[in-house]
């Protein structure tokens, strides 16, 4: 594991966590599922696989105080900054300029254990063998990508398509991807849990540098040429400009559309870690355990009558009452300056609702 480096991308907003998750305190930094923040579990997961000098973050200007305040055992140089966000393609695409021209711990064309900063993780020592398996099978591979094990029919994850096994990388069978599967409707996530083929697609991905920098150049040609101009400015007078520059040029694309879907060869490795991705507010009904009548409170004092299935979050520093009569299904969420009621069916679509706030001139909810 001496190459190993563990890059967590940051930047994400998190906007279907509205209205606890806001644009100066994005969702890696809320503590949704105990006294640690998401990002801060996301690191102490991946201590016992790589020392606090080869963890680099990658995020956003904005969020770079923020994370400093709750990582103090990072290197003041393991937090990379994104000139301006542009989804994964460009972000992992930065971080791997930056493993390549910036002298560290990690040596000559490290492997990278690539992880969102804000996912849930119920097993951390099942996840690292997983990750441990991973950094093997990228030995001989030059793409692997972790696959969860579905639970449920689940309509808002993208799936993989298990392919021929090809083999094994330290007791964990490692598979050719057939093909990557956008978000299903619920008759086909049915039967995707139902036939064994298809993975829940986690966004974890390992290879090394020069795999990924190789995979960039030939199915992403612009932004391979333009990671080019930053790596031959990276650390000289105009380094930042350049970067800048040619951040604001590029298309946001993520890395599974832009390289993942088009490149032959990447594999699979099938795990189950207790891993929930907790993108929007019915995952707490996974996180965790309901009343009687099925309702899931946090934070809050609720008192209801003929109330089931809802979710009930207050985060305040005044104790709110909260009182309902005669619902189901719904997501009620209470802020300092902002309460939010939606079906719990549509928590998917609060970032319509966000997009109706900035129309209107409400940037101060945001």
């Amino acid at each position: 594991m001496s190459q190993l480096v563990a890059v967590i991308m940051a930047g994400g907003r998190g906007e279907r966590f509205w209205p606890l998750s806001r644009r100066a305190r994005p969702k890696q930094l809320l503590n949704l599922d105990g006294p640690r923040s998401l990002i801060q579990q996301a690191v102490e997961r991946v201590l016992p696989l790589v020392d606090p000098q080869r963890v680099l973050v990658v995020t956003n200007r904005e969020y770079v105080a923020s994370i400093r305040a709750q990582l103090p055992e990072l290197p003041e140089g393991n937090i990379l900054v994104e000139p301006a966000g542009r989804n994964t393609a460009a972000c992992i695409g930065l971080a791997a300029v930056h493993l390549e021209r910036t002298p560290g711990p990690w040596g000559p064309d490290p492997i990278m254990v690539v992880l969102p900063a804000d996912h849930v993780v119920r097993d951390p020592e099942a996840f690292r063998r997983v990750m441990r398996a991973a950094a093997e099978a990228a030995e001989t591979h030059a793409l692997v990508t972790i696959g969860l094990w579905p639970t449920r029919p689940e309509t808002g994850y993208g799936y993989i398509e298990l392919g021929q096994p090809v083999g094994k990388a330290l007791g964990y069978d490692v598979y050719q991807v057939h093909r990557f599967v956008e978000k299903p409707d619920l008759t086909l996530a049915r039967r995707y849990v139902a036939d064994g083929r298809h993975l829940w697609n986690s966004g974890m991905f390992v290879w090394r540098v020069r795999a990924i920098r190789e995979a960039l150049a030939r199915h992403m040609p612009a932004l391979h040429e333009g990671l080019e101009r930053i790596a031959r400015a990276w650390g000289g007078p105009d380094g930042e400009a350049v970067a800048r520059s040619v951040f604001d040029g590029l298309d946001s694309v993520s890395i599974d559309y832009g390289v993942l879907e088009r490149a032959e060869g990447i594999v699979v490795i099938p795990a189950d870690f207790g891993w929930d991705d907790a993108g929007s507010w019915p995952a707490f009904e996974r996180l965790f355990a309901p009343d009687e009548e099925g309702n899931v409170v946090r934070g809050a004092r609720h008192v209801g009558i003929d109330t089931s299935q809802c979710i009930v979050v207050v985060n305040g520093t005044q104790p709110k009452l909260v009182a309902t009569l005669g619902v189901r299904d719904l997501v009620i969420v209470e802020t300092e300056d902002v309460t939010l009621v939606c079906a719990k069916e549509r928590a998917q679509d609060i970032r319509a609702l966000l997009a109706r706030l900035r129309s209107l001139g409400h940037q101060e909810y945001l």
